[in-house]
């Protein structure tokens, strides 16, 4: 059976200046100079080093190292022999360095990882309004497996694939693997069991085929599960677990895998939009970058569980996971909280001729290692490869050539692209994905919101046919930046708060959009900006980098989308105004707020999520508390009058300038 050692601890890092320091993984050496703006963080080789026994194992079993994320180039030896060469800074990679360790049970091994994140012109991404962290900044880990055992080396995968195709009142599960070294008497036993355990179905998996190049068979089975319990969403997110054994002709078995799995179908409607199972599904989410402050991309688990746990009680039910395959740990958490996915790879911002095979090897890393995710539903692409493109040909084709592979690896999940914004709605690029989305910030770089409008209603009078969502849309907010007279670019919570009630509307106005996508759940690090007062930030989170913060404009997206009761007054911080009467704002999913002054009770409003009452403020120096009352539910602010706007609430003229492209 399987043994997994832990290599997380005791690494030797030497760094950018050559000096050499001991650090655990995850582990990046951008955590602070990625995120401080100037677009100068460093970007080279570093190298980790650490030692390891060797752990005993029999003559008829394999040991191998696993890398779940390096980025963005590794070199990789054990005891100065080079074992393995990776590009591709997102996704796991497996080498058997059973022939590379010190003979004998105890022996002492040196692992090194030569690790790159400069700039060259053919592992993407190179260009993106983000950071590449560079580093080891997963998990690394041995694991000691019989001769005879479930795939470890195609492409990072788990070994096995399960796909499901419900039909009525059933549906038929098939399950595929590659079995590694067979020998006589060999079999492949499939298991089911329900989320309580119970098993619900035990199958035979028969051999498929043979892989001309390596010594792998392939197994194939099905079964058939009546009355399925669906992967319903966020409503029933309900799962079940594969268990596969290799089992000798005397029933000894020598390796198992499991893993979960949901049943599910959806397909997407032009005019409908999304539909989960055979009925109408809006799919209306948030974008997340994985990144944290002073973490960088090096998350712990509990930092993967508080991300859902935010974007659960925004109401979300839809992810978009960009700009890269992300951590499984955050996909299973999206299979758990019935989240449907958009998984895309870093092929982003502009096509790199020399790039096309890193683009395929990294399409095919992420559906492999992810196939079995039922939250995933759909593939991604690229996300606005036209923004600085010049051999548009080039680029056209490495599409095509990626849909094709997208099909062949799975063709039970659609392909969709993110355009960018100065894309016309008949550019080339938007019609070689089955569905396609559109980044547009028309009310923030451009002003107007009502261009959504126009914009999405030219694209439907053109392309009635053709299915379309929102990939991005959203605006800045610094939660110290505040105006009584909100306007575009100034930053202010208030102004984001004036954004996203639009496209909230705009939206539930309009069923068709497949998905919509906010950009994004967090504020991110883009250490070419320099926007908002705080370099190296992108501030279009609902909530601050530190998850510290929800922005007013988080409590919009509560109201319209979460079933969980509430009542959020904005404006906490936003505690300093000069004038006599002020605006304020509540959000809430109920259909009446009451509003107390100091106590006393002023006004009660019949609404739709979002309530606005004008309040008379005291003389400057006086401190008026406002109250929001729902039943049992309650918010409250506290404002002081001044005799003058407060300077600090305004964005400075010079501070604002640099956006990353």
């Amino acid at each position: 059976m399987r043994t997994t050692i832990n290599l997380n601890d005791g690494w030797a890092f030497t760094g950018p200046q050559g000096d050499t320091i001991t650090v655990n993984v995850p582990h990046t050496w951008n955590a602070e100079d990625g995120q401080d703006g100037g677009n100068d963080y460093w970007r080279g080789t570093c190298t980790y080093q650490r030692t390891f026994v060797t752990p005993h194992f029999d003559d008829d079993q394999r040991v191998y190292l696993e890398f779940q994320g390096v980025n963005a180039t590794a070199d990789v030896e054990v005891n100065e022999q080079t074992v393995a060469h990776h590009d591709g800074g997102y996704s796991t990679f497996r080498v058997d360095v059973t022939d590379q360790l010190a003979k004998g049970s105890g022996e002492t091994n040196t692992l090194t990882v030569h690790v790159d994140n400069s700039v060259n012109d053919h592992v993407y991404p190179q260009k993106a309004d983000f950071t590449f962290y560079g580093g080891i900044y997963r998990p690394v880990s041995l694991l000691i497996v019989n001769a005879s055992h479930f795939d470890l080396d195609h492409f990072g995968s788990p070994g096995f694939s399960v796909t499901t195709d419900v039909s009525g009142e059933s549906a038929e599960v098939s399950v595929s693997c590659g079995v590694d070294h067979v020998f006589k008497g060999i079999t492949v036993k499939a298991a089911i069991n329900a989320a309580d355990g119970a098993q619900v179905a035990l199958f035979d998996c028969k051999i498929y085929k043979l892989d001309g190049t390596r010594s792998v068979v392939t197994f194939f089975g099905q079964t058939v599960l009546d009355h399925p319990h669906l992967w319903d969403g966020v409503n029933d997110p309900y799962l079940y677990t594969v268990i596969l054994q290799i089992q000798t002709a005397d029933g000894t078995v020598v390796d198992e895998v499991n893993g979960r799995f949901g049943v599910r179908s959806f397909s997407i409607d032009p005019d409908k939009g999304f539909f989960l199972n055979g009925r109408p599904y809006p799919l209306r989410g948030v974008s997340r970058h994985q990144d944290r402050k002073g973490v960088g991309n090096a998350l712990t688990d509990d930092m993967h569980r508080e991300d859902m746990a935010i974007i659960r009680e925004l109401g979300a039910n839809t992810i978009r996971l960009a700009h890269y395959q992300h951590s499984q740990t955050f996909y299973d958490l999206c299979d758990e909280a019935g989240m449907v996915v958009w998984a895309e790879i870093p092929y982003i911002s502009e096509h790199m001729p020399a790039g096309r095979e890193n683009t395929i090897s990294q399409m095919t890393e992420l559906i492999t290692q992810n196939i079995n995710h039922p939250s995933i539903c759909m593939w991604g692409l690229s996300n606005e490869i036209t923004i600085s493109t010049k051999n548009k040909a080039d680029m056209l084709d490495n599409h095509r050539e990626l849909n094709d592979l997208v099909h062949k690896l799975d063709p039970s999940r659609p392909t969709t692209l993110a355009c960018y914004a100065m894309c016309g709605p008949f550019n080339k690029s938007a019609f070689v994905s089955d569905v396609v989305a559109w980044n547009l910030y028309l009310g923030w770089y451009v002003p107007g919101l009502f261009l959504n409008k126009l914009w999405f209603g030219f694209w439907r009078f053109v392309h009635p046919k053709r299915a379309i969502g929102m990939s991005e849309y959203g605006c800045e907010a610094m939660p110290n930046l505040h105006s009584s007279h909100p306007r575009r670019e100034d930053h202010s919570e208030e102004y984001q708060c004036i954004y996203h009630e639009y496209m909230l509307r705009f939206f539930a106005a309009r069923p068709y959009f497949w998905a919509t996508h906010v950009w994004n759940m967090f504020d991110f690090a883009a250490d070419a900006r320099d926007q908002g007062g705080e370099p190296g930030m992108n501030h279009k989170g609902l909530v601050t980098f530190d998850r510290k913060t929800r922005k007013d404009a988080f409590y919009a997206y509560k109201a319209f989308w979460s079933k969980d009761p509430f009542v959020h007054v904005c404006g906490s911080r936003y505690n300093q105004r000069a004038e006599k009467i002020t605006l304020v704002k509540v959000y809430s999913n109920q259909p009446t707020v009451e509003l107390l002054v100091d106590g006393k009770p002023v006004a009660a409003k019949k609404g739709d999520k979002v309530f606005s009452f004008y309040v008379p403020l005291g003389a400057p120096g006086e401190t008026t508390v406002v109250e929001a009352h729902s039943g049992d539910l309650s918010d409250r602010i506290a404002i002081t009058r001044v005799a003058r706007p407060n300077p600090a609430y305004k964005l400075g003229k010079k501070k604002q300038k640099n956006n990353w492209a």
